[in-house]
């Protein structure tokens, strides 16, 4: 079992440290590769022979192939490398935080300029109520 860390306690947070970094070291190379038109060639003609060049868990693979965004973060993925497979599937950042969020771009940038998400039952999950 992994061990305890502070922030383990913050809801909807997944923060990239180093033991997520090593989960999601060939997911994040994969990701990061797409930033090159030959490698997005290459994953156009062929995804799954192009995705099978990085040693990934098969939960990784599934999730990078099926644009599953939260999940891939969960996987170690980093937000910055798994946004370069979002850019390949025509969706920029604000979509993409739009689409994690479950709020849609629209929704999510007017959250953004009225100054993000409320602290209030956001701040730990020990805070939260059973109802």
């Amino acid at each position: 079992m992994a061990e305890q860390k502070p922030y383990d306690d913050i809801p909807g947070t997944i923060v990239f440290d180093s033991d997520q970094a090593a989960k999601g070291y060939h997911l994040n190379q994969f990701c990061i590769s797409l930033r090159l038109q030959v490698n997005r060639d290459a994953f156009k003609a062929d995804p799954e022979g192009y995705i099978d060049q990085y040693a990934m868990t098969a939960d990784q693979r599934e999730a990078a192939l099926n644009q599953e965004w939260n999940r891939l973060l969960e996987l170690g993925g980093n937000i910055y490398y798994t946004s370069k497979l979002a850019a390949y599937h025509g969706i920029n950042f604000q979509e993409l935080a739009g689409l994690m969020t479950g709020k849609g771009s629209t929704a999510y940038r007017a959250m953004m300029v009225a100054g993000g998400r409320s602290i209030e039952g956001n701040r730990y999950k020990s805070e939260w109520q059973d109802d």
